[in-house]
């Protein structure tokens, strides 16, 4: 049987489980891969429109990967893997904007072009957050510069008025003094990928409960992997001492209720407009043996 594929996911668990031998300890058999390129912060190119929704429909190269939970929703009820119901994970987002911009409240938002992830946490979590401020007409998403640390790059070289960011962008624009105009942390969720054997999937979030643990008693001996992830032109300028814990794994069910109030929260906003997110039910649509 083939190795389990890990791969870590712009948060600090998988690097955090590696460093400290808890796949070894679980007894995975197992080959630790990374799927973001840590050199310049992007996946293969896939086009304009590209999100967390888009790599699944390409295929992700390990056996577990996360994104948003609308969109493994979405992807796990259109074919394209199985929901892992038995975790979740909140991060850290929120829409950033220069330190000398206009908006200081996120009413000041209204027209502003926000540069987000095309169906990717970014995505939903904007326009879900910012329901509660403006008109759906008033919020204005800005997909060319999609792709996390593009985004990010946008908005320190002066070329995007706001944007998205989670995780490790996320505390580095605060590092740098950008204004974090209104929070949109949002959920994720697991996708798996192919035909892993269930006994190596569960032996792998038990090594990711462990790092959970590790990093929310001392976070100081971990914070340098964010390093790992960032293109390489803002190392000098990174002090992740400065840095939070990130996304966090809540091991608790996600559920049937859950997946049928967001995939319909998804769907009355218009956000697949090319045929929908999936109709698989959830039985269908989740791992099984979670």
């Amino acid at each position: 049987m083939a190795k389990f594929v890990v791969s870590p996911h712009m948060r600090l668990h998988e690097w955090v489980a590696e460093e400290k031998g808890f796949f070894s300890d679980v007894g995975l058999d197992y080959v630790f891969r990374e799927q973001l390129t840590s050199r310049d912060g992007t996946y293969h190119d896939l086009g304009d429109k590209v999100g967390a929704y888009q790599t699944f429909e390409q295929g992700r190269s390990c056996d577990v990967s996360a994104a948003c939970h609308w969109t493994v929703n979405a992807a796990a009820a259109s074919g394209h893997g199985k929901l892992y119901p038995g975790c979740y994970s909140v991060s850290p987002c929120g829409i950033f904007v220069p330190p000398d911009s206009d908006v200081r409240r996120p009413e000041d938002l209204a027209g502003v072009p926000i540069s987000v992830g095309y169906q990717s946490g970014s995505h939903y979590s904007t326009i879900q957050t910012l329901e509660e401020f403006l008109d759906p007409g008033d919020i204005e998403l800005h997909f060319a510069d999609g792709l996390l640390f593009h985004r990010l790059e946008q908005l320190v070289d002066g070329k995007a008025p706001a944007v998205s960011l989670f995780s490790g962008p996320f505390y580095f624009a605060e590092q740098l003094g950008f204004r974090k105009a209104v929070d949109t942390s949002f959920m994720m969720a697991s996708m798996i990928t192919g035909d892993p054997d269930p006994g190596d999937v569960g032996k792998y979030f038990e090594a990711l409960r462990r790092a959970q643990v590790e990093i929310d008693l001392r976070l100081e001996l971990y914070r340098h992997h964010y390093r790992k992830e960032f293109p390489e032109r803002f190392h000098d300028r990174m002090d992740v001492r400065r840095f939070g814990p990130g996304e966090r794994l809540v091991f608790e069910p996600y559920t049937q209720d859950m997946f049928e109030r967001s995939q319909s929260w998804v769907s009355e906003r218009g956000i697949f407009p090319e045929g929908g997110p999936g109709d698989a039910p959830y039985r269908e649509s989740i791992f099984a043996a979670a």
